[in-house]
């Protein structure tokens, strides 16, 4: 059978309970279809990225699955008329992933190195390629204005009246 990774999203004011007894009656349809998944990872409450439905997030569930695709075909018009699930989406996939999703993964297991960049590593493409901060020109009027000029010329008033 034919592998797939399919996400859904279930709405913000669903409980965590709600979201599993939903991907639970999914299940049941799927395994009723001659389906099975394989992993089921639960990524929480996100921000999605614009509204949908007046939610401005949404519980995001993934499911990877074995299964024919009139068994995802079904799956998925059940879902059509749901009225938890907000949104999914169903990716036919040549195999399934090892261990946890990207999502699920934390910084430190994605770069490789232990975290995010730190200050130490600025010197590789961050600060210094800038070539300091004189590049941008004479700051004078600055120095003028605040008094700190040399003692040879008068320092700088404002011209605003008082009213």
């Amino acid at each position: 059978m034919p592998l797939y990774e399919h996400i859904l999203i279930a709405r913000q004011d669903a409980t965590n309970a709600q979201v599993d007894a939903v991907v639970d009656a999914m299940a049941e349809l799927l395994q009723a279809q001659g389906g099975t998944i394989k992993r089921r990872e639960y990524w929480g409450l996100r921000t999605l990225t614009y509204r949908i439905r007046k939610n401005r997030k949404g519980h995001y569930v993934l499911l990877d699955l074995d299964a024919t695709p009139a068994a995802v075909a079904e799956l998925e018009r059940n879902e059509r008329y749901h009225e938890d699930v907000m949104r999914y989406l169903t990716l036919r996939v040549d195999a399934h992933e090892e261990g946890p999703s990207i999502q699920m993964q934390g910084r430190r297991d994605r770069e490789g190195k232990g975290g995010d960049r730190d200050f130490r590593d600025r010197d590789r493409g961050g600060f210094r390629d800038r070539g300091g901060f004189r590049d941008r020109g004479d700051r004078d009027w600055r120095d003028r204005r605040e008094g700190r000029e040399d003692d040879s010329a008068p320092a700088a008033t404002s011209t605003g009246g008082e009213g």
